[in-house]
């Protein structure tokens, strides 16, 4: 569930340095037409709600929007991606509201080439936001880093070490074509068989699994509880397991990253439609969700952002 399309940060994957083409705040859903949509879904089945952006943290009055979700019937699981920029002034009340579980976008650990990726953010200000909410008692909190071959790749064993010492688990994800700005970064896609075979030589690594509905393949460092994911889009896609479909922040549904399947819930919701008759348009919209994506076949198909997506 993407709150909104804005970020504090362009880092050069997801956002192109000079974008201005954000959506205005009147085409944003209102809490109230988000709380509406949710409900929906939740009496289709789904249980579990992921907060995206943009960045959600800069969506003001956000504690209300998860508390308010957090009343839903049927949905047992709240978690946020974010960038942390901004988590140790919020953390305490997003935990207050609803929120159990962090996912954090981290893609080095130094600094420079930190503020070189995000065109400007502070790293220092993100591991402080981490470690408060650690210790506020966000668990599980998974750290994502994109690895960029060329640009990263020589961090994995220090970001694995970084996680383990810290409580953290730890997503690796390769790169994806979504938009120009991943089209530029898929220059440096890396298979995560290298990543693996890496972390091999450090870690007595075991296969494993954690709760959630994602698409990570887990291991395991033995005698730990540190786990490490690896999200394969490419490689070894997981389209025929895929469980999930995105609502953008002016109520756009997403069916697949790699496809432009989309159905527009916004029109329909400022047209008073019931309860029974959004549930339908919802079922509807998800029958129409693709077997897989076309990113090797296709990679020029998808023209938006990740921001404006969700990420």
């Amino acid at each position: 569930l993407s709150v909104t399309d804005k970020c504090n940060l362009r880092c050069f994957y997801c956002m192109p340095e000079r974008h201005t083409d954000f959506m205005s705040k009147s085409t944003y859903l209102t809490f109230q037409e988000i709380d509406q949509v949710m409900r929906a879904f939740a009496d289709l089945g789904v249980n579990r709600i992921r907060l995206t952006g943009g960045e959600p943290l800069v969506r003001k009055d956000l504690s209300k929007l998860v508390q308010s979700l957090s009343k839903i019937e049927g949905i047992d699981d709240l978690s946020m991606s974010t960038n942390a920029l901004l988590l140790a002034d919020q953390a305490q009340e997003i935990y207050a509201a609803g929120v159990r579980r962090l996912n954090v976008s981290l893609d080095s650990l130094k600094a420079d080439r930190f503020n070189k990726i995000t065109r400007g953010a502070c790293l220092d200000r993100v591991l402080d936001g981490l470690e408060f909410s650690r210790d506020i008692g966000f668990f599980p909190i998974k750290i994502n880093m994109l690895v960029m071959k060329g640009v990263n790749d020589d961090e994995v064993v220090d970001m694995a070490n970084y996680c383990h010492h810290n409580g953290f688990a730890l997503r690796f994800i390769e790169t994806m074509p979504i938009g120009a700005s991943g089209r530029d970064a898929y220059r440096h896609y890396l298979n995560l068989d290298v990543v693996k075979a890496k972390l091999r030589q450090h870690f007595d690594l075991l296969p494993s699994a954690m709760p959630g509905g994602g698409p990570a393949r887990y291991m395991r460092i033995n005698g730990t509880d540190t786990h490490f994911g690896f999200i394969t889009p490419l490689s070894q896609h997981f389209c025929a397991t895929c469980n999930r479909v995105r609502v953008s922040a002016d109520g756009t549904l997403h069916l697949c990253l790699g496809n432009s399947h989309d159905f527009a819930l916004r029109p329909h919701l400022r047209q008073n439609i019931s309860h029974d008759g959004l549930k339908h348009l919802i079922a509807e919209a998800l029958a129409q969700k693709p077997f897989q994506h076309d990113f090797s076949s296709n990679p020029d198909q998808v023209e938006r952002s990740m921001a404006l997506t969700g990420g």
